[in-house]
């Protein structure tokens, strides 16, 4: 499968990576709200609301394809509890810093209804590379039960053709 990626233009033959650019809280927000309450950045989002603050971080999960010999890769974004999120800030740039945090899966993954409600481990790694999700698998959705099982490659080309159409 080749496709043309957005951000370079030029022509891929491996499978992109189906990332989102931030959480699905933060694509909720108004204009105003975006540019009031709220701060992106490349690896973190900051929602400050009246009654409480949201906060995320970027990360990856990997989606296991059954008889093919490429994964499904998703730049995602998980919420955090604040204990959480600070220590992953106050580590941000320690390349030996191995943990796991409790959060949230923050975007909708095409296919699938409500992902942002999935419970998740998110594990960092060393060398500053972001870390990655990891659904709990006791959670019942469709989404960690294809986690776990695997997809097969049309659905996941589909997928991808999916992303790219959006983009």
């Amino acid at each position: 499968m080749s496709y043309i990626c957005s951000h370079c233009g030029k022509e891929h033959e491996e499978w992109p990576a189906l990332t989102f650019d931030a959480p699905y809280a933060y694509y909720r927000l108004s204009n105003e709200d975006k540019n009031n309450i709220a701060e992106l950045g490349s690896d973190h989002c900051i929602i400050n609301y009246k009654n409480q603050t949201d906060l995320f971080i970027r990360a990856t999960l990997i989606q296991k394809v059954n008889s093919h010999c490429n994964n499904l890769d998703y730049g995602i974004w998980v919420s955090l509890s604040e204990k959480s999120y600070n220590d992953y800030a106050d580590n941000f740039d320690n390349e030996n810093h191995i943990t796991s945090y409790f959060g949230y899966l923050s975007n909708n993954i095409p296919g699938y209804e409500d992902t942002f409600i999935i419970h998740t481990t998110v594990n960092t790694r060393a060398g500053n590379e972001r870390p990655e999700v990891v659904p709990h698998e006791g959670f019942e959705h469709p989404f960690v039960t294809d986690y776990y099982n695997g997809i097969e490659k049309d659905e996941a080309e589909r997928r991808i053709a999916d992303m790219l159409k959006s983009q």
